[in-house]
């Protein structure tokens, strides 16, 4: 039964389940990544400033954020909801963060001389690097196009795979490690690629387009983060919508799966249980972090 593990959270992102049953998710008001435990209490683990957003764990155990620079907020219908670039935005960036000791280091600000504007989701390979999206950031008058990265976790390398998105938020590898999907929230679409190598991709077989369309979807539907099923299904938060979409490997939704609130920014989803078969759904314009029994087991993330 679906059941809220934790509630007053400031716009929860970014959940990482974690062996002792915990989950670790960012608040991005809060500017802060915290430790939500199974009977609904909390912990701050950092302060990373700025807006900490789509986190992963590391192979040296240790949290890789994206910090998207900070945002000014606002309400909406009672919701709270990300606005433009915050007035005090000094940048985008990759963080690591010591889980132990709370300690917050700046691992790239740029790639190729370009400032990371927006930098939103993240997956390890099983190389140990990491794909990263770039959303950009929205201005009064004007607003950013994104991209999708690949970068060493011991800051040595960074590399821009793809870039001219539209506002790419989420992303996933498939079970076998050969595509990236990326989610482009305002279009409402799912994209993939095949990998080459790491940090470079195969240009996609859409006329027009930089990659591979996955699924499009109807109405006025926009995407957040993502999580891959076991078998392969690429499961999206729906913006909204308020429900985790689940679309086939082969570009068919098989699913919506509504929250029992309903709000406009159910934002991201991880896999997390003995046997990955919980998942844990940020409800992050009411600030609640729901338990989900699953019914398809999620992948296991490298690292996890």
């Amino acid at each position: 039964m679906t059941r809220v593990m934790t509630e007053g959270l400031e716009f929860p992102e970014g959940p990482v389940a974690m062996p002792d049953g915990s989950v670790l998710v960012v608040e991005i008001k809060r500017q802060t990544i915290t430790r939500c435990l199974p009977d609904g209490s909390k912990e701050i683990v950092a302060y990373t400033g700025g807006g900490p957003n789509g986190m992963a764990l590391g192979p040296d155990g240790a949290l890789y954020v994206c910090n998207n620079g900070g945002f000014a907020w606002r309400e909406v219908d009672g919701m709270t909801a990300p606005g433009h670039q915050a007035d005090d935005y000094a940048g985008g960036s990759i963080q690591r963060v010591d889980i132990s000791t709370g300690e917050v280091t700046t691992l790239y600000t740029e790639c190729d001389r370009h400032g990371l504007r927006g930098p939103n989701d993240i997956v390890f390979d099983a190389l140990g690097g990491f794909w990263f999206t770039d959303l950009g950031k929205n201005r009064a008058r004007d607003s950013d196009v994104g991209g999708l990265y690949y970068a060493r976790p011991d800051g040595s390398s960074i590399v821009c795979a793809v870039y001219g998105l539209t506002r790419p938020n989420g992303v996933g590898l498939s079970p076998d490690g050969s595509k990236v999907y990326v989610a482009e929230t305002s279009v409402g679409r799912v994209w993939q690629w095949e990998i080459e190598a790491p940090g470079v991709v195969r240009r996609g077989t859409t006329p027009l387009a930089h990659g591979t369309l996955l699924y499009g979807f109807d109405g006025y539907q926009m995407l957040d983060s993502l999580a891959v099923d076991a078998a392969g299904n690429v499961c999206v938060a729906t913006l909204v919508t308020g429900a985790v979409s689940v679309i086939s490997p082969q570009g068919e939704l098989l699913e919506q799966v509504h929250m029992p609130k309903w709000d406009a920014y159910v934002t991201n989803v991880c896999f997390g249980g003995a046997d990955l078969s919980t998942a844990y759904v940020t409800s992050s314009g009411w600030g609640l972090l729901y338990e989900v029994p699953w019914p398809q087991p999620g992948l296991r993330l490298n690292y996890q």
